[in-house]
């Protein structure tokens, strides 16, 4: 049950917006009882605030992983741009929820999603790859903007349907200018 609780709710947060969708919206689209809601969650914050936790956590998850697998800053970030794709191609209901929705409004204690622990890896490769010398010698923040900035606005413009093209067919032009960007 609670992990019809969990999609549910990101198919209407996603949908609808957080403040547009209750508990008893939830309770509706899932068909279960408001009993069973609040068995699990004390709220729709806290809803919201599991959710919020799951993705990201996936997401540190593949990013830690592909940390793991490849040695050169080169194919890490590479490798970073492509999982993201990916991601919003399998799962773009995840991704809106995480890249469109304002989660300080209504999780006042989180830290701003570009804070977060997959956001903070991705910095921590651009650091990495500025002291082997593959990256130029630049504010850390900016290289990393330059670096994964276009590849996120395009998946903001994917999701918004501005961008219709598979996000994966873009990926070699993609990452060709965003590694120009910060070569050395």
């Amino acid at each position: 049950i609670k992990a019809t609780i969990l999609e549910t709710a990101l198919q209407l947060f996603s949908s609808r917006g957080y403040f547009n969708t209750s508990v008893h919206d939830i309770r509706k689209t899932a068909d279960i009882s408001i009993g069973s809601i609040y068995h699990h969650f004390a709220s729709k914050e806290a809803i919201a605030k599991a959710l919020y936790d799951e993705l990201l956590a996936k997401m540190t998850v593949t990013l830690e992983t592909i940390r793991e697998r490849h040695d050169s800053t080169h194919d890490r970030c590479r490798a970073v741009i492509q999982s993201l794709f990916e991601m919003t191609e399998a799962d773009p209901v995840a991704m809106e929820f995480m890249l469109h929705a304002k989660h300080r409004e209504f999780m006042p204690g989180e830290t701003p999603i570009c804070s977060s622990q997959p956001f903070t890896l991705m910095r921590t490769m651009v650091v990495e790859g500025i002291d082997a010398g593959e990256i130029l010698d630049i504010d850390h923040t900016v290289a990393a903007s330059c670096l994964f900035g276009g590849p996120l606005r395009l998946i903001v413009l994917h999701l918004d349907g501005i961008l219709t093209s598979p996000l994966t067919s873009l990926l070699d032009s993609t990452w060709d200018c965003s590694w120009r960007a910060v070569a050395r």
